[in-house]
């Protein structure tokens, strides 16, 4: 089947939820990012008292302090940079672009999950795997029926079936 796809813009109430959803994410991400910062320069002071106490010779050395913390320094920065780009920067973007994506798919699988009294289809999307449906869509779709889902278009976050 081919895969079709439209872009429609944002609802309000989707547009909200992004924005929510992004200053909750901003805020855990800089959180973190000062902690790393301090871990940053207390590990190497701490492997310099380690060396102090196993009697190595100038285990306080500037040199060995600085060059660790330039290493840690860049490797977390490296890190925060990937977490950023493939997390936080795609929503910012779905709320500067303000479009999701609207995606015609077809039921591969409906399964019940009675441990929870949960209703899923499984979907041949290539974006979304598998969505929770109201027990009456479970109930009235069947295998191989069309389904669209909603999702937005940078994070492909699902927002919803219809």
């Amino acid at each position: 089947m081919e895969v079709v796809r439209y872009l429609e813009s944002l609802t309000e109430e989707e547009l909200i939820f992004l924005k929510k959803k992004e200053a909750r994410d901003r805020h855990h991400f800089f959180r973190a990012l000062k902690a790393i910062m301090i871990i940053c320069f207390v590990i190497p002071f701490g492997i310099a008292w380690i060396g102090a106490i196993a009697g190595q010779p100038n285990a306080f050395s500037y040199k060995r302090y600085f060059l660790g913390v330039t290493f840690l320094l860049c490797f977390a920065g490296l890190c925060s940079y990937l977490s950023y780009y493939f997390f936080l920067h795609k929503v910012q973007q779905d709320i500067r672009k303000n479009t999701k994506t609207i995606e015609r798919t077809r039921i591969t699988e409906r399964r019940f999950m009675p441990q929870n009294g949960i209703y899923y289809f499984y979907l041949d999307s290539p974006v979304k795997l598998t969505i929770e449906v109201k027990e009456e869509d479970y109930h009235r779709l069947k295998e191989g029926d069309e389904v669209n889902i909603e999702y937005t278009t940078f994070s492909q976050m699902y927002l919803g079936y219809f």
